[in-house]
């Protein structure tokens, strides 16, 4: 068995932005995703949301791709639960062991940052915004916090 640590900030949103996940659906959506997670033996390390979207932060297995993974649960979570519809595409950040423990503090508290106003723009936009000409993203400061030491 190889040795591994790769993890990673996933984003969710649903088809249009719309509000499909409410709080009935996110009590079985949230178990179901770390339970399809599991089948490709993915260990969830935070997962959570808003009415439009979904936050997980997740070590993935390198034989896995992460488009794989979304696919299957995006794919299946449609197939199971009616009404759920998806966007096409996902975020996706690569995480370092340190970034981690913010990453995690920011999913475990969607809730609270997003009846605050406090989220970070990056990680909640639909598209990518700060695409340049030649495709490439730039980003003026660190994802999570620009004063933290990463």
């Amino acid at each position: 068995m190889p040795f591994w640590r790769l993890y990673y900030h996933l984003v969710l949103g649903t088809k249009n932005r719309e509000p499909f996940i409410d709080g009935e659906l996110e009590q079985q959506l949230f178990p179901y995703l770390v339970a399809k997670a599991v089948e490709m033996e993915s260990h969830v390390l935070a997962i959570n949301g808003w009415v439009d979207h979904v936050h997980i932060v997740i070590s993935i297995p390198p034989k896995y791709s992460i488009s794989e993974l979304v696919k299957r649960l995006k794919g299946a979570s449609s197939h199971d639960f009616e009404g759920l519809w998806w966007q096409r595409g996902y975020g996706a950040l690569s995480i370092g062991q340190r970034q981690l423990s913010v990453a995690v503090a920011y999913v475990e508290n969607q809730k609270v940052h997003h009846a605050q106003k406090t989220t970070i723009v990056w990680l909640e936009r639909e598209e990518d915004e700060d695409k340049a000409d030649d495709g490439s993203i730039h980003e003026e400061r660190g994802v999570y916090e620009a004063d933290i030491p990463f």
